[in-house]
């Protein structure tokens, strides 16, 4: 069934940062210029070695970020759920993307052009400042990634990368609970689906989620960030 209320892509902008911190005539620009484009759940939204001319982000969905290695082996750096902004380092150095993009369940996206992109750069002193802090934001994201993969068993990575999703900057469209299956957690944490069940019930038990279809609600975020460390 089609969501009857579904979010609007002038809603999904002025949730955002950046966007409180324009001036109208940037805003009116920006209107003008973002468009919304939709894909299927499986499908592959940007392809890796393509020139990246667009800032974009997740209207509503879920899409992927991974990359392929020759032999078949993939790996995932992180999900980018509603009101989440990706993209912003290629444009910036003028590169080909270094990831595939996949759409984990029907998604819309919001896909700013490069000119619009560029002109928000040289105009906005408050855009600049959003971009250095999504910038490191993204940095603390991919050392903690390292350091879970490495040192931290099954449900201590689902517990962290749960909590990935709901960082206010990067994702500000997460509040206490996000629409997501246990196929998903697996794909983003790389924990097999079974052992994602095992993971999501002994965290219910902690008292620092509780489970639905589809869903996962959290009660202690802290300590979820915390959980196995």
């Amino acid at each position: 069934m089609a969501d009857p209320d579904p979010l609007r892509l002038s809603d999904m902008l002025a949730a955002g940062t950046w966007w409180q911190a324009l001036q109208p005539p940037e805003r009116e620009r920006v209107l003008a210029e973002v468009e919304e484009r939709r894909f299927s759940g499986g499908s592959v939204v940007m392809r890796k070695g393509e020139l990246v001319d667009a800032w974009t982000g997740v209207i509503e969905g879920l899409v992927k970020i991974n990359v392929v290695s020759l032999t078949g082996k993939t790996a995932t750096f992180t999900g980018v759920g509603p009101g989440g902004w990706f993209g912003e380092g290629s444009l910036l150095k003028n590169e080909v993307r270094k990831y595939d993009v996949v759409a984990l369940r029907d998604t819309r996206m919001a896909w700013m052009p490069q000119q619009t992109f560029d002109h928000l750069i040289n105009t906005s002193i408050a855009f600049n400042r959003f971009l250095l802090t999504q910038l490191n934001e993204r940095l603390g994201q991919f050392i903690a990634m390292v350091e879970y993969e490495r040192l931290l068993e099954p449900d201590a990575r689902v517990a962290r990368c749960l909590s990935e999703l709901f960082n206010p900057h990067l994702y500000p469209g997460h509040r206490a609970e996000i629409e997501i299956s246990q196929e998903e957690i697996g794909y983003l944490s790389g924990v097999s689906r079974q052992r994602v069940n095992q993971a999501l019930q002994a965290l219910s038990r902690a008292g620092l989620l509780e489970v639905a279809y589809g869903r996962v609600r959290i009660i202690d975020l802290a300590e979820l960030r915390r959980y196995g460390g």
